[in-house]
């Protein structure tokens, strides 16, 4: 068994209670309106974001062009980033390429924040993208996934300018950035799928090679009734559906769950997420949905008596030997089915598992 994670006491005295007010408040507010909420939130993510980015600019690795906020939609969130091995651009060769999508809760987040990680994936001879969505809730569900879409087919249409190779893509995502990339993959490869959730595919399951899933949330209903996060989903789920409560939204509580959704046209899979991670049971989930319909799945879990606990998204913490071997895994993961048929159907065989 795992030992608990000591847990910081509760600061006492005014500062105690003026935080007991501020979060009483929010709660409160959670009543009328999800915004108050998502605005905390929000900052949180932004604040840890900026660390995110300052630890991952360490050592970003040289010779890797960039293109910045490249517009791919009408929308002014529609901004992609693109990064290419130097030699690829001076010779306009298409790579391999890897669309990632960043989490945030569906409320927070961007791609700045992942920047100098995708130079370290271009640097092993890939076109990495990064995409920024419409954060809830001034966009709702599916917002996100139609504007991966639209951000796949800016791709197709430009290819050779950001050196993409559409016919070798594979899609990768972390926290809500997985969920949303789990559904693209799924409107990708079924199209009663896409036509439940009406979005229309821009790629052919042909063109998609593998999926790269990193502490994803692929069901809100796996979320404990009792979890220290239920307020945290609570304004998350309500701000991205649009419904105060969501599990009265047909429409998204039918369509949402990635679990539900994905069939044996999914394409092979990478999920990973630590030990301490309070949404490890998504993945765990998600991987035995996929291994259920005969999807090729590689993991990549932990032992529960872990040490240091890993805990969500800890693939960034590349301080930590264990988020350098989560990246050499993805790259490892991305080579492989980037190398394979058009079909992307087969991966190694001797893919390790953990778990």
């Amino acid at each position: 068994m795992a030992e608990a994670a000591p847990v910081a006491p509760f600061p006492t005295g005014w500062r105690g209670i003026a935080i007991r007010c501020a979060l009483g408040g929010l709660r409160a507010s959670l009543m009328v309106s999800p915004r108050p909420t998502v605005w905390v939130i929000r900052r949180y993510f932004a604040h840890s974001g900026r660390l995110l980015a300052d630890s991952l600019r360490v050592e970003a690795p040289p010779g890797v062009a960039a293109i910045l906020d490249e517009p791919y939609d009408g929308d002014p969130d529609a901004r992609l980033d693109v990064f290419f091995p130097d030699a690829a651009g001076s010779d306009g060769r298409r790579l391999p390429t890897v669309v990632w999508t960043h989490g945030g809760g569906f409320v927070g987040g961007s791609k700045d924040e992942i920047r100098d990680y995708l130079r370290r994936v271009a640097a092993a001879g890939f076109t990495a993208v990064g995409v920024n969505y419409t954060l809830a809730p001034a966009a709702t569900y599916p917002t996100p996934v139609r504007q991966v879409m639209a951000a796949l087919r800016h791709l197709d249409n430009n290819a050779d300018r950001l050196h993409a190779d559409p016919t070798r893509l594979v899609l990768a995502g972390d926290s809500a950035g997985a969920q949303i990339t789990a559904q693209v993959a799924a409107v990708g490869s079924d199209a009663g799928y896409a036509q439940r959730l009406g979005v229309e595919p821009a790629i052919s399951a042909g063109q998609l090679r593998g999926v790269a899933l990193c502490c994803g949330i692929f069901d809100l209903d796996l979320m404990s009734a009792d979890s220290p996060l239920k307020d945290f989903v609570w304004a998350m789920a309500w701000a991205y559906s649009g419904t105060r409560d969501y599990r009265r939204n047909d429409f998204f509580t039918s369509t949402m769950p990635v679990t539900k959704a994905v069939t044996s046209a999914f394409p092979p899979t990478f999920i990973t997420a630590g030990n301490a991670d309070p949404l490890l049971a998504h993945s765990r989930a998600l991987a035995s949905a996929l291994e259920s319909k005969g999807v090729t799945v590689e993991t990549l879990f932990y032992p529960s008596d872990h040490r240091p606990g890993l805990g969500h998204e800890y693939q960034f913490d590349l301080s930590l030997g264990d988020g350098r071997a989560a990246l050499q895994r993805l790259i490892a993961f991305f080579g492989r089915c980037t190398d394979r048929n058009k079909s992307g159907a087969a991966l190694d065989s001797g893919a390790e598992k953990h778990g």
